[in-house]
């Protein structure tokens, strides 16, 4: 369930390329973000370049004169307290009626703070009690605020979003950036990162491929189990990594990328393509132990049984993904990459296991035999060997 969540992830409405540029400085890091952007415009198969971080609100900053603060007594608190209470309001008791009790905040009137002109009518009393306006203590200058600061792993962080042409690969266009910002100087205290959708595909990957490995130990176990013994699961597993033989021609034939799809088809086909093995494997066993037939004769005589039962269960298989590999119908070639992943691995993987898993069969075991017959013999000649008898 946790790998078809984080496959499921991706469609979540995260954009296909997310470039992440990560630096503290924010006026430098709109500037550099702008540069990617038109950057990242000129790459082929690369469509909707934008920035997350919107042009920031205005405000008004107040920059304190310590020095004169200072020389009046005052302090750069009192001076920051009275225009807070005078803005903002400040809370100066309670009011309590029935039980009840309200706040009593104090500020200026609504019309005696309307603009930022009115912030140099603020007095300030001096410790000499003399009244001083704020304009004579601060110096102000107009900006704008970031709107919004985003961070990821304590870094401010500037996102530049992309989409992709049709067929267009995500790895491929992600490469094409990565290689053009490669050829960018960035200044000090900042780098690049990918995310989105390319980052939960590479995600995916690493957990699919954990998929795989602890999908062939549970094989190997469950086999091991009902065989009751270790060396026939082992020929058994030999017909996995067969399958490869016909998935990558097939991905390359029907022009199918290696996507998410394609490598949940390899995680069933994992599990599909030990079938026919395994019915040989215990058909043979099987001639061995109630008919009493040597290696070979009965290899030779499982194969000529079962080879229509493994017949039947390929091309059933195969017949029954063929409409969802042919990726008819909208949607349907998100699909069609599992389908033709698991056609092309059962193929290969049945025609190569009639000739791959007999001889498997047959050199192990037979040099097993040898190995058995020779133990016995070392034994029975170490029984016969005369006794000794100790000296009088």
């Amino acid at each position: 369930m946790w790998i078809l969540r984080r496959l499921f992830r991706t469609g979540d409405g995260t954009e296909a390329i997310q470039i992440e540029l990560r630096g503290y400085d924010i006026a430098q890091a709109d500037q550099v973000a702008r540069q990617i952007m038109n950057r990242t415009e000129l790459i082929e198969g690369v469509a909707g370049v934008r920035l997350n971080r919107q042009e920031g609100r205005p405000e008004q900053n107040l920059i304190f004169d310590r020095a004169k603060i200072a020389k009046l007594g005052l302090s750069v608190q009192t001076v920051g307290r009275a225009v807070q209470t005078s803005v903002g309001g400040s809370r100066a008791g309670q009011f309590r009626v029935g039980g009840e009790e309200f706040p009593i905040v104090v500020r200026l009137r609504p019309e005696d703070r309307l603009s930022t002109q009115d912030l140099d009518n603020i007095a300030v009393r001096t410790p000499g009690g003399e009244i001083v306006p704020v304009s004579s203590l601060v110096k102000t200058n107009r900006g704008r605020a970031p709107s919004t600061i985003q961070r990821v792993d304590g870094q401010r962080i500037t996102y530049i979003s992309a989409n992709l042409e049709n067929d267009v690969a995500l790895g491929d266009a992600v490469q094409r950036i990565r290689a053009d910002l490669s050829q960018m100087n960035l200044p000090d205290g900042f780098s690049i990162a990918f995310g989105g959708e390319y980052e939960e595909q590479q995600k995916a990957s690493r957990d699919f491929f954990i998929a795989i490995a602890l999908a062939l130990a549970l094989i190997y176990m469950v086999m091991a189990g009902q065989f009751e013994r270790f060396l026939d699961p082992l020929i058994v597993m030999f017909s996995v990594p067969v399958a490869i033989i016909g998935v990558v021609p097939t991905l390359l034939l029907t022009g199918t990328t290696l996507n998410m799809q394609s490598v949940m088809g390899m995680v069933m086909l994992v599990g599909i393509v030990v079938n026919n093995a395994i019915v040989l494997i215990d058909y043979i066993n099987l001639l061995r132990r109630e008919q009493n037939m040597e290696i070979i004769e009965a290899v030779v005589e499982a194969g000529r049984l079962r080879l229509r039962p493994i017949l039947m269960t390929t091309l059933t298989t195969t017949l029954g993904l063929l409409p969802l590999a042919i990726g008819i119908g909208a949607g349907a070639e998100i699909q069609a990459s599992l389908a033709r992943v698991v056609i092309g691995g059962l193929v290969a993987s049945t025609l190569i296991t009639l000739i791959l898993i007999p001889v498997l069969y047959v050199s192990s075991h037979g040099a097993l035999d040898r190995v058995g017959v020779w133990l016995k013999r070392k034994t029975e000649a170490t029984d016969l060997e005369p006794v000794q008898q100790p000296a009088t």
